[in-house]
Protein backbone atom coordinates (compact mmCIF):
# COMPACT_ATOMS: atom_id res chain seq x y z
CA UNK A 1 0.00 0.00 0.00
CA UNK A 2 1.61 3.17 -0.96
CA UNK A 3 0.74 5.11 2.43
CA UNK A 4 2.73 8.16 2.41
CA UNK A 5 1.56 9.08 -0.76
CA UNK A 6 5.39 10.15 -1.29
CA UNK A 7 4.71 10.43 -5.06
CA UNK A 8 2.13 13.58 -4.79
CA UNK A 9 5.20 15.37 -3.53
CA UNK A 10 8.21 14.22 -5.53
CA UNK A 11 9.78 15.52 -8.85
CA UNK A 12 10.37 12.39 -11.57
CA UNK A 13 13.82 12.33 -13.54
CA UNK A 14 13.87 10.50 -16.24
CA UNK A 15 16.94 8.44 -17.46
CA UNK A 16 17.95 6.24 -20.33
CA UNK A 17 20.69 4.01 -19.38
CA UNK A 18 22.47 3.81 -22.62
CA UNK A 19 22.55 7.90 -22.70
CA UNK A 20 23.19 8.96 -19.36
CA UNK A 21 27.16 7.86 -18.42
CA UNK A 22 29.28 5.37 -19.72
CA UNK A 23 31.63 4.12 -16.83
CA UNK A 24 33.35 1.17 -18.89
CA UNK A 25 34.38 3.03 -21.96
CA UNK A 26 32.35 0.48 -24.51
CA UNK A 27 31.29 4.27 -26.02
CA UNK A 28 27.37 3.06 -24.50
CA UNK A 29 25.87 4.31 -21.31
CA UNK A 30 25.56 1.23 -18.49
CA UNK A 31 23.97 0.67 -14.59
CA UNK A 32 27.59 1.17 -12.96
CA UNK A 33 27.52 5.01 -14.82
CA UNK A 34 23.85 5.83 -13.88
CA UNK A 35 25.55 4.56 -9.97
CA UNK A 36 28.45 6.97 -10.54
CA UNK A 37 26.04 9.73 -11.11
CA UNK A 38 24.09 9.74 -8.62
CA UNK A 39 25.12 12.21 -6.27
CA UNK A 40 24.51 14.51 -9.18
CA UNK A 41 20.85 13.53 -8.62
CA UNK A 42 20.77 13.86 -5.07
CA UNK A 43 22.17 17.39 -5.34
CA UNK A 44 20.07 18.58 -8.10
CA UNK A 45 16.75 17.79 -5.79
CA UNK A 46 15.56 15.03 -7.94
CA UNK A 47 13.07 12.65 -6.09
CA UNK A 48 12.62 9.61 -7.95
CA UNK A 49 14.52 8.17 -10.85
CA UNK A 50 12.80 6.55 -13.10
CA UNK A 51 14.64 4.03 -16.05
CA UNK A 52 13.32 3.64 -19.64
CA UNK A 53 13.41 -0.05 -20.36
CA UNK A 54 17.16 -2.10 -19.23
CA UNK A 55 15.78 -5.57 -20.23
CA UNK A 56 17.50 -8.06 -22.19
CA UNK A 57 16.24 -6.78 -25.98
CA UNK A 58 16.84 -6.90 -29.88
CA UNK A 59 16.60 -2.52 -29.23
CA UNK A 60 14.70 -2.77 -32.78
CA UNK A 61 12.50 0.06 -30.73
CA UNK A 62 14.89 1.17 -27.96
CA UNK A 63 14.21 -1.60 -25.56
CA UNK A 64 10.66 -0.95 -25.39
CA UNK A 65 10.62 -4.73 -27.24
CA UNK A 66 11.52 -6.88 -24.84
CA UNK A 67 13.04 -10.15 -25.24
CA UNK A 68 13.14 -11.26 -21.73
CA UNK A 69 11.99 -9.49 -19.02
CA UNK A 70 13.96 -10.67 -16.09
CA UNK A 71 17.19 -10.60 -17.88
CA UNK A 72 19.31 -7.39 -17.76
CA UNK A 73 20.59 -6.60 -21.33
CA UNK A 74 24.20 -7.37 -21.09
CA UNK A 75 25.42 -3.99 -21.97
CA UNK A 76 24.02 -2.40 -19.18
CA UNK A 77 25.19 -4.55 -17.06
CA UNK A 78 23.78 -7.67 -14.44
CA UNK A 79 20.96 -8.53 -12.53
CA UNK A 80 23.18 -7.62 -9.52
CA UNK A 81 24.43 -4.30 -10.74
CA UNK A 82 20.33 -2.90 -10.61
CA UNK A 83 20.17 -4.74 -7.59
CA UNK A 84 22.95 -2.45 -6.43
CA UNK A 85 21.31 0.92 -8.32
CA UNK A 86 18.52 0.23 -6.45
CA UNK A 87 19.92 0.37 -3.09
CA UNK A 88 22.61 3.14 -3.50
CA UNK A 89 19.30 5.30 -4.87
CA UNK A 90 17.44 4.64 -1.66
CA UNK A 91 21.10 5.49 0.48
CA UNK A 92 20.52 9.00 -0.99
CA UNK A 93 16.76 9.27 0.00
CA UNK A 94 16.13 9.20 -3.15
CA UNK A 95 13.43 6.54 -4.88
CA UNK A 96 13.60 4.66 -8.38
CA UNK A 97 10.48 3.44 -10.83
CA UNK A 98 10.94 1.74 -14.10
CA UNK A 99 9.14 0.62 -17.50
CA UNK A 100 7.03 -2.51 -17.22
CA UNK A 101 6.19 -3.56 -21.01
CA UNK A 102 3.04 -5.64 -20.49
CA UNK A 103 0.82 -4.79 -23.33
CA UNK A 104 3.60 -6.47 -26.32
CA UNK A 105 6.98 -8.54 -26.07
CA UNK A 106 9.47 -8.66 -29.00
CA UNK A 107 9.39 -11.25 -31.42
CA UNK A 108 12.46 -12.81 -30.85
CA UNK A 109 10.73 -13.21 -26.71
CA UNK A 110 10.39 -17.12 -26.02
CA UNK A 111 7.23 -16.90 -25.70
CA UNK A 112 6.15 -16.13 -28.93
CA UNK A 113 8.51 -17.99 -30.44
CA UNK A 114 6.57 -20.88 -28.86
CA UNK A 115 3.53 -19.67 -29.57
CA UNK A 116 4.73 -19.40 -33.47
CA UNK A 117 4.70 -23.52 -33.79
CA UNK A 118 1.95 -25.35 -34.99
CA UNK A 119 0.20 -26.96 -32.17
CA UNK A 120 1.49 -25.36 -29.20
CA UNK A 121 0.02 -24.89 -25.78
CA UNK A 122 1.15 -21.44 -26.12
CA UNK A 123 -0.71 -20.28 -29.22
CA UNK A 124 -3.00 -18.60 -27.03
CA UNK A 125 -0.48 -15.94 -25.30
CA UNK A 126 -0.82 -13.89 -28.42
CA UNK A 127 -3.61 -12.73 -30.37
CA UNK A 128 -4.05 -14.53 -33.96
CA UNK A 129 -6.29 -14.27 -36.59
CA UNK A 130 -6.86 -16.06 -39.96
CA UNK A 131 -7.65 -12.92 -41.83
CA UNK A 132 -6.18 -9.31 -41.34
CA UNK A 133 -9.82 -7.45 -41.15
CA UNK A 134 -10.49 -8.28 -37.79
CA UNK A 135 -11.16 -5.11 -34.99
CA UNK A 136 -11.12 -2.80 -37.90
CA UNK A 137 -12.21 0.34 -35.80
CA UNK A 138 -8.74 0.09 -33.88
CA UNK A 139 -6.13 2.93 -35.09
CA UNK A 140 -2.94 2.53 -36.47
CA UNK A 141 -0.56 4.38 -34.01
CA UNK A 142 2.35 4.46 -35.79
CA UNK A 143 1.66 5.64 -39.00
CA UNK A 144 4.61 6.26 -40.58
CA UNK A 145 6.12 2.69 -40.09
CA UNK A 146 3.18 0.27 -40.27
CA UNK A 147 0.35 0.41 -42.44
CA UNK A 148 -1.64 -2.18 -40.36
CA UNK A 149 -1.95 -3.59 -36.81
CA UNK A 150 -1.93 -7.53 -38.52
CA UNK A 151 1.50 -8.82 -39.44
CA UNK A 152 1.25 -12.07 -41.66
CA UNK A 153 3.39 -15.17 -39.68
CA UNK A 154 4.35 -17.78 -41.93
CA UNK A 155 5.84 -20.54 -39.47
CA UNK A 156 2.31 -19.99 -37.26
CA UNK A 157 0.21 -19.64 -40.85
CA UNK A 158 -1.96 -16.45 -39.24
CA UNK A 159 -2.10 -13.24 -38.84
CA UNK A 160 -1.01 -11.79 -35.19
CA UNK A 161 -2.45 -8.10 -33.58
CA UNK A 162 0.29 -5.47 -32.56
CA UNK A 163 -0.81 -1.95 -32.05
CA UNK A 164 2.67 -0.79 -32.24
CA UNK A 165 5.97 -2.08 -34.58
CA UNK A 166 4.81 -5.76 -36.65
CA UNK A 167 7.80 -7.39 -34.29
CA UNK A 168 6.38 -6.01 -30.82
CA UNK A 169 3.07 -8.62 -31.54
CA UNK A 170 0.94 -8.00 -28.41
CA UNK A 171 -0.23 -10.19 -25.48
CA UNK A 172 -3.61 -11.94 -25.26
CA UNK A 173 -5.04 -10.64 -22.01
CA UNK A 174 -7.94 -12.94 -22.50
CA UNK A 175 -5.81 -15.59 -21.60
CA UNK A 176 -5.57 -16.16 -17.91
CA UNK A 177 -2.25 -17.74 -17.93
CA UNK A 178 -0.42 -14.62 -19.58
CA UNK A 179 -2.56 -12.41 -17.11
CA UNK A 180 -0.92 -14.40 -14.37
CA UNK A 181 2.84 -14.44 -16.46
CA UNK A 182 2.76 -10.27 -15.74
CA UNK A 183 1.74 -10.47 -12.39
CA UNK A 184 5.00 -12.75 -11.82
CA UNK A 185 7.22 -10.59 -13.93
CA UNK A 186 5.95 -7.09 -12.01
CA UNK A 187 6.14 -9.18 -8.25
CA UNK A 188 9.73 -9.91 -9.53
CA UNK A 189 10.84 -6.74 -10.22
CA UNK A 190 8.95 -5.32 -7.04
CA UNK A 191 10.79 -7.65 -5.21
CA UNK A 192 14.43 -6.31 -6.59
CA UNK A 193 13.34 -3.43 -4.63
CA UNK A 194 11.63 -0.73 -7.14
CA UNK A 195 9.23 1.64 -5.14
CA UNK A 196 6.41 1.61 -8.48
CA UNK A 197 6.44 0.70 -12.50
CA UNK A 198 5.32 2.43 -15.15
CA UNK A 199 2.51 0.78 -16.90
CA UNK A 200 3.53 0.83 -20.90
CA UNK A 201 0.66 1.42 -23.24
CA UNK A 202 -2.47 0.13 -20.74
CA UNK A 203 -5.19 1.52 -22.74
CA UNK A 204 -4.39 -1.32 -25.69
CA UNK A 205 -4.02 -4.28 -23.52
CA UNK A 206 -7.81 -5.69 -24.63
CA UNK A 207 -9.68 -6.10 -28.12
CA UNK A 208 -13.11 -6.28 -29.12
CA UNK A 209 -14.87 -6.47 -32.31
CA UNK A 210 -16.65 -3.11 -33.19
CA UNK A 211 -14.84 -1.19 -31.00
CA UNK A 212 -11.47 1.07 -30.72
CA UNK A 213 -9.72 -1.70 -28.93
CA UNK A 214 -8.99 1.09 -26.13
CA UNK A 215 -9.99 1.72 -22.84
CA UNK A 216 -12.20 -1.20 -22.14
CA UNK A 217 -13.73 -2.41 -19.52
CA UNK A 218 -12.06 -5.68 -19.34
CA UNK A 219 -8.39 -4.04 -19.20
CA UNK A 220 -9.67 -1.98 -16.39
CA UNK A 221 -10.46 -5.37 -14.31
CA UNK A 222 -6.81 -6.49 -15.36
CA UNK A 223 -5.54 -3.65 -13.67
CA UNK A 224 -7.69 -3.82 -10.33
CA UNK A 225 -6.17 -7.36 -10.03
CA UNK A 226 -2.57 -5.81 -10.59
CA UNK A 227 -3.41 -2.98 -7.87
CA UNK A 228 -5.17 -5.33 -5.56
CA UNK A 229 -1.68 -7.59 -6.08
CA UNK A 230 0.51 -5.00 -5.45
CA UNK A 231 -1.78 -3.83 -2.24
CA UNK A 232 -1.72 -6.92 -1.16
CA UNK A 233 2.19 -8.13 -1.36
CA UNK A 234 4.04 -5.08 -0.89
CA UNK A 235 4.30 -1.05 0.95
CA UNK A 236 4.50 1.74 -0.62
CA UNK A 237 4.85 0.35 -4.23
CA UNK A 238 3.01 2.45 -7.04
CA UNK A 239 1.60 2.20 -10.54
CA UNK A 240 1.58 4.68 -12.97
CA UNK A 241 -0.84 4.56 -16.42
CA UNK A 242 0.80 5.38 -19.67
CA UNK A 243 -1.96 6.39 -21.49
CA UNK A 244 -2.12 8.75 -24.05
CA UNK A 245 -6.17 9.55 -23.91
CA UNK A 246 -8.40 12.12 -23.41
CA UNK A 247 -8.42 13.70 -19.62
CA UNK A 248 -12.06 11.99 -19.08
CA UNK A 249 -11.07 8.48 -20.28
CA UNK A 250 -7.49 8.38 -18.71
CA UNK A 251 -9.14 9.44 -15.08
CA UNK A 252 -10.64 6.24 -15.65
CA UNK A 253 -7.12 4.42 -14.74
CA UNK A 254 -7.27 5.30 -11.67
CA UNK A 255 -10.42 3.79 -10.71
CA UNK A 256 -11.78 4.51 -7.57
CA UNK A 257 -8.19 4.51 -5.72
CA UNK A 258 -8.44 0.90 -7.07
CA UNK A 259 -6.04 1.17 -10.42
CA UNK A 260 -3.30 3.18 -11.26
CA UNK A 261 -2.19 5.81 -8.14
CA UNK A 262 -0.24 7.89 -11.21
CA UNK A 263 -1.53 8.95 -14.78
CA UNK A 264 -0.09 11.03 -17.29
CA UNK A 265 -1.83 13.93 -18.37
CA UNK A 266 -0.44 14.21 -22.48
CA UNK A 267 -2.74 16.32 -23.66
CA UNK A 268 -1.81 19.03 -21.19
CA UNK A 269 1.73 18.90 -23.22
CA UNK A 270 1.20 20.81 -26.37
CA UNK A 271 -0.63 23.44 -25.32
CA UNK A 272 1.63 24.59 -23.40
CA UNK A 273 3.38 25.23 -26.39
CA UNK A 274 0.48 26.55 -28.12
CA UNK A 275 0.14 28.98 -25.81
CA UNK A 276 3.51 30.08 -25.93
CA UNK A 277 3.41 30.51 -29.61
CA UNK A 278 0.05 31.87 -29.66
CA UNK A 279 0.43 34.51 -26.63
CA UNK A 280 -2.86 33.33 -25.47
CA UNK A 281 -3.72 30.90 -22.31
CA UNK A 282 -7.13 29.83 -23.83
CA UNK A 283 -6.67 26.43 -25.24
CA UNK A 284 -4.86 25.84 -21.92
CA UNK A 285 -7.55 27.18 -19.97
CA UNK A 286 -9.99 24.65 -22.22
CA UNK A 287 -7.84 21.44 -21.37
CA UNK A 288 -7.76 22.15 -17.65
CA UNK A 289 -11.58 22.73 -17.41
CA UNK A 290 -12.14 19.38 -19.15
CA UNK A 291 -9.65 17.80 -16.95
CA UNK A 292 -12.18 15.76 -14.08
CA UNK A 293 -11.64 15.24 -10.93
CA UNK A 294 -9.25 12.35 -9.51
CA UNK A 295 -9.62 10.12 -6.57
CA UNK A 296 -7.74 10.90 -3.35
CA UNK A 297 -4.30 9.42 -3.29
CA UNK A 298 -4.08 9.31 -6.83
CA UNK A 299 -1.88 12.02 -9.15
CA UNK A 300 -1.58 13.23 -12.28
CA UNK A 301 1.95 12.89 -14.06
CA UNK A 302 2.91 16.26 -16.05
CA UNK A 303 6.01 16.85 -18.15
CA UNK A 304 7.09 18.95 -20.78
CA UNK A 305 9.28 16.44 -23.25
CA UNK A 306 10.07 13.23 -22.43
CA UNK A 307 12.28 10.55 -24.99
CA UNK A 308 8.81 10.18 -27.60
CA UNK A 309 8.14 12.48 -29.96
CA UNK A 310 5.87 16.00 -28.87
CA UNK A 311 2.76 13.82 -29.09
CA UNK A 312 -0.04 15.55 -31.01
CA UNK A 313 -2.39 12.97 -31.09
CA UNK A 314 -4.98 14.62 -28.48
CA UNK A 315 -5.55 18.05 -30.57
CA UNK A 316 -7.79 18.48 -33.32
CA UNK A 317 -6.31 18.58 -37.03
CA UNK A 318 -6.16 22.43 -37.19
CA UNK A 319 -3.85 22.66 -33.57
CA UNK A 320 -1.73 19.70 -35.01
CA UNK A 321 -1.31 21.67 -38.23
CA UNK A 322 -0.76 24.68 -36.39
CA UNK A 323 2.01 23.27 -34.26
CA UNK A 324 3.69 21.71 -37.15
CA UNK A 325 3.56 24.70 -38.88
CA UNK A 326 5.02 26.39 -35.76
CA UNK A 327 7.66 23.79 -34.29
CA UNK A 328 8.43 21.58 -37.07
CA UNK A 329 9.54 23.66 -40.10
CA UNK A 330 11.42 20.67 -41.24
CA UNK A 331 9.36 17.83 -42.53
CA UNK A 332 12.21 15.97 -40.79
CA UNK A 333 11.23 16.80 -37.49
CA UNK A 334 8.02 15.13 -37.33
CA UNK A 335 7.07 12.01 -36.39
CA UNK A 336 3.94 10.15 -36.89
CA UNK A 337 1.48 12.38 -34.83
CA UNK A 338 4.02 14.45 -33.22
CA UNK A 339 7.15 16.27 -33.43
CA UNK A 340 10.41 14.69 -32.61
CA UNK A 341 12.35 17.71 -31.07
CA UNK A 342 13.46 18.19 -26.86
CA UNK A 343 12.39 21.14 -25.09
CA UNK A 344 15.40 23.48 -25.28
CA UNK A 345 15.97 23.25 -29.30
CA UNK A 346 11.77 23.73 -29.57
CA UNK A 347 12.23 27.28 -27.36
CA UNK A 348 15.43 27.88 -29.89
CA UNK A 349 17.24 28.08 -26.37
CA UNK A 350 15.69 30.89 -25.44
CA UNK A 351 16.11 31.20 -21.17
CA UNK A 352 12.95 33.03 -20.27
CA UNK A 353 10.34 30.71 -22.67
CA UNK A 354 12.33 27.54 -21.04
CA UNK A 355 11.79 29.19 -17.66
CA UNK A 356 8.33 30.23 -17.74
CA UNK A 357 7.20 26.40 -18.52
CA UNK A 358 9.26 24.78 -15.91
CA UNK A 359 7.40 27.39 -13.82
CA UNK A 360 4.52 25.61 -14.51
CA UNK A 361 5.73 22.61 -14.56
CA UNK A 362 6.30 22.77 -11.19
CA UNK A 363 3.18 24.29 -10.17
CA UNK A 364 0.20 22.75 -12.43
CA UNK A 365 -1.30 19.75 -10.26
CA UNK A 366 0.55 16.84 -10.45
CA UNK A 367 4.27 15.31 -9.84
CA UNK A 368 6.55 16.97 -12.58
CA UNK A 369 8.93 14.63 -14.99
CA UNK A 370 12.34 16.25 -15.93
CA UNK A 371 13.94 14.83 -18.85
CA UNK A 372 17.44 13.86 -18.60
CA UNK A 373 19.81 16.52 -19.79
CA UNK A 374 16.67 19.33 -20.33
CA UNK A 375 18.13 20.83 -16.98
CA UNK A 376 20.91 22.38 -18.97
CA UNK A 377 19.25 23.03 -21.76
CA UNK A 378 20.67 19.98 -24.16
CA UNK A 379 19.57 20.32 -28.02
CA UNK A 380 18.61 17.43 -30.01
CA UNK A 381 19.63 15.57 -33.66
CA UNK A 382 16.81 14.96 -35.82
CA UNK A 383 18.91 13.68 -38.83
CA UNK A 384 19.12 10.43 -36.64
CA UNK A 385 16.71 7.45 -37.06
CA UNK A 386 13.34 7.55 -35.14
CA UNK A 387 13.72 8.87 -31.72
CA UNK A 388 17.30 9.04 -31.04
CA UNK A 389 17.93 12.57 -31.73
CA UNK A 390 16.70 12.35 -28.37
CA UNK A 391 18.46 10.28 -26.83
CA UNK A 392 21.87 11.28 -27.72
CA UNK A 393 24.71 11.59 -24.87
CA UNK A 394 24.54 13.76 -21.68
CA UNK A 395 26.64 15.89 -21.86
CA UNK A 396 28.76 16.37 -18.69
CA UNK A 397 31.97 18.51 -19.68
CA UNK A 398 32.49 20.15 -22.93
CA UNK A 399 35.05 17.91 -25.12
CA UNK A 400 34.29 15.87 -28.08
CA UNK A 401 32.19 13.00 -26.00
CA UNK A 402 30.96 15.17 -23.22
CA UNK A 403 32.33 13.59 -20.62
CA UNK A 404 30.04 10.62 -21.31
CA UNK A 405 32.49 8.25 -22.13
CA UNK A 406 36.28 7.71 -22.42
CA UNK A 407 35.58 6.11 -25.90
CA UNK A 408 36.54 7.49 -29.04
CA UNK A 409 34.05 9.78 -30.54
CA UNK A 410 33.20 7.52 -33.36
CA UNK A 411 32.40 4.55 -31.02
CA UNK A 412 29.75 6.12 -29.13
CA UNK A 413 26.54 4.41 -29.46
CA UNK A 414 25.27 8.21 -30.92
CA UNK A 415 26.58 11.02 -31.64
CA UNK A 416 26.70 13.93 -29.25
CA UNK A 417 25.00 16.78 -30.64
CA UNK A 418 27.10 19.42 -32.84
CA UNK A 419 24.23 22.06 -33.76
CA UNK A 420 25.48 25.34 -33.15
CA UNK A 421 24.55 26.77 -29.75
CA UNK A 422 23.88 22.98 -28.23
CA UNK A 423 27.24 21.65 -28.29
CA UNK A 424 28.95 20.33 -25.09
CA UNK A 425 31.36 23.31 -25.51
CA UNK A 426 28.44 25.60 -24.93
CA UNK A 427 26.00 23.16 -23.08
CA UNK A 428 27.40 21.09 -20.39
CA UNK A 429 26.43 19.94 -16.72
CA UNK A 430 30.16 21.33 -15.74
CA UNK A 431 30.33 24.99 -16.99
CA UNK A 432 26.53 25.17 -15.45
CA UNK A 433 27.48 23.80 -12.25
CA UNK A 434 30.08 26.38 -11.67
CA UNK A 435 28.02 29.17 -13.21
CA UNK A 436 25.73 30.70 -10.46
CA UNK A 437 23.36 32.21 -13.14
CA UNK A 438 22.97 28.65 -14.98
CA UNK A 439 20.08 27.40 -16.10
CA UNK A 440 20.83 24.23 -14.20
CA UNK A 441 21.13 26.06 -10.89
CA UNK A 442 18.12 27.76 -11.64
CA UNK A 443 16.42 24.56 -11.87
CA UNK A 444 17.87 23.31 -9.21
CA UNK A 445 16.53 26.29 -6.92
CA UNK A 446 13.55 25.99 -8.11
CA UNK A 447 13.28 21.95 -7.34
CA UNK A 448 14.37 23.35 -3.98
CA UNK A 449 11.61 26.32 -3.44
CA UNK A 450 8.87 23.26 -4.70
CA UNK A 451 10.05 21.12 -2.04
CA UNK A 452 9.95 23.94 0.78
CA UNK A 453 6.20 24.01 -0.17
CA UNK A 454 4.53 20.71 -0.56
CA UNK A 455 1.23 22.66 -1.56
CA UNK A 456 2.64 22.86 -4.89
CA UNK A 457 2.59 18.96 -4.84
CA UNK A 458 -1.00 18.07 -2.90
CA UNK A 459 -2.65 21.33 -2.90
CA UNK A 460 -6.26 22.06 -4.23
CA UNK A 461 -6.29 23.64 -7.74
CA UNK A 462 -8.41 26.52 -9.03
CA UNK A 463 -7.95 28.61 -12.54
CA UNK A 464 -8.39 32.37 -11.63
CA UNK A 465 -9.50 34.28 -14.48
CA UNK A 466 -7.05 37.39 -15.06
CA UNK A 467 -7.74 40.97 -17.39
CA UNK A 468 -5.01 39.62 -20.30
CA UNK A 469 -5.51 36.87 -22.90
CA UNK A 470 -2.13 36.01 -22.79
CA UNK A 471 -1.94 35.89 -18.59
CA UNK A 472 -2.69 32.43 -17.30
CA UNK A 473 -3.30 32.65 -13.52
CA UNK A 474 -4.67 29.41 -10.70
CA UNK A 475 -4.57 28.92 -7.53
CA UNK A 476 -2.94 26.19 -5.16
CA UNK A 477 -4.14 25.81 -1.77
CA UNK A 478 -4.64 23.51 1.68
CA UNK A 479 -4.92 24.16 4.97
CA UNK A 480 -1.32 26.02 5.99
CA UNK A 481 -0.68 27.92 2.73
CA UNK A 482 -1.84 29.60 -0.65
CA UNK A 483 -0.02 30.39 -3.59
CA UNK A 484 -1.52 32.38 -6.38
CA UNK A 485 0.93 31.50 -10.05
CA UNK A 486 0.49 33.84 -12.48
CA UNK A 487 2.28 33.11 -15.99
CA UNK A 488 2.80 35.44 -18.72
CA UNK A 489 2.45 33.39 -22.24
CA UNK A 490 3.50 37.02 -24.12
CA UNK A 491 6.62 38.47 -25.46
CA UNK A 492 5.36 41.48 -23.77
CA UNK A 493 5.35 43.02 -20.29
CA UNK A 494 1.70 42.93 -19.10
CA UNK A 495 -0.58 43.88 -16.01
CA UNK A 496 -2.56 42.28 -14.53
CA UNK A 497 -5.11 41.92 -12.37
CA UNK A 498 -7.19 38.51 -11.05
CA UNK A 499 -10.42 37.73 -11.31
CA UNK A 500 -10.32 35.98 -7.64
CA UNK A 501 -10.92 37.27 -3.81
CA UNK A 502 -7.12 36.99 -2.62
CA UNK A 503 -6.96 39.92 -0.38
CA UNK A 504 -4.17 42.60 -0.86
CA UNK A 505 -1.01 41.33 0.90
CA UNK A 506 1.17 38.60 -0.25
CA UNK A 507 4.65 37.84 -1.05
CA UNK A 508 6.43 36.87 -4.40
CA UNK A 509 8.47 33.92 -3.16
CA UNK A 510 9.83 33.38 -6.37
CA UNK A 511 11.85 37.07 -6.15
CA UNK A 512 11.16 37.16 -2.20
CA UNK A 513 9.38 40.59 -2.63
CA UNK A 514 6.16 42.20 -1.21
CA UNK A 515 3.53 42.16 -4.02
CA UNK A 516 0.16 44.48 -3.60
CA UNK A 517 -2.98 42.49 -5.01
CA UNK A 518 -4.91 45.27 -4.70
CA UNK A 519 -2.94 46.93 -7.78
CA UNK A 520 -2.58 45.59 -11.29
CA UNK A 521 0.87 42.96 -11.56
CA UNK A 522 3.72 43.54 -13.51
CA UNK A 523 4.59 40.61 -15.22
CA UNK A 524 7.85 40.45 -17.64
CA UNK A 525 7.44 39.31 -21.15
CA UNK A 526 7.44 35.47 -21.02
CA UNK A 527 7.79 36.00 -16.95
CA UNK A 528 6.10 34.55 -14.07
CA UNK A 529 5.59 34.47 -10.38
CA UNK A 530 4.54 32.68 -7.61
CA UNK A 531 2.77 34.28 -4.68
CA UNK A 532 2.45 33.40 -0.85
CA UNK A 533 -1.20 34.86 -0.03
CA UNK A 534 -1.44 36.65 3.38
Amino acid sequence: MASSAWYQRSVFYEVPIRAFCDADGDGSGDIAGLIAKLDYLQWLGVDCVWLLPFFDSPLRDGGYDVRDFRAVLREFGTIDDVHRLVGEVHRRGMRIIADMLINHTSDTHEWFQEARKPGSAQRDWYVWSDTDQRYRDARIIFLDHEASNWTWDEQAGAYYWHRFYHHQPDLNFDNAEVRDAMLDEIRFWLDVGFDGLRLDAVPYLIEREGTSCENLPETHAYLKQVRAMIDAEFDDRVILAEANQWPHDVVAYFGDGDECHMAYHFPLMPRLYMALRRGDATSLVEILNDTPAIPAGCQWGIFLRNHDELTLEMVTPQDRDYMWHEYAPDPAMKSNLGIRRRLASLLDGDRARIELLHSLLLSLPGSPFLYYGDEIGMGDDYSLPDRDGLRTPMQWTAGPTAGFSSAAPTDLYLPVISAPGFRPDVVNVADQRADDGSLLNWVRSMLALRSAHPVLGRGRFELVGTSHPAAFAFLRGDDEETILAIANFSAEPVGVTVDADVGRAGTSITDAVPVDLGEPLEIAGHGFRWIAIG
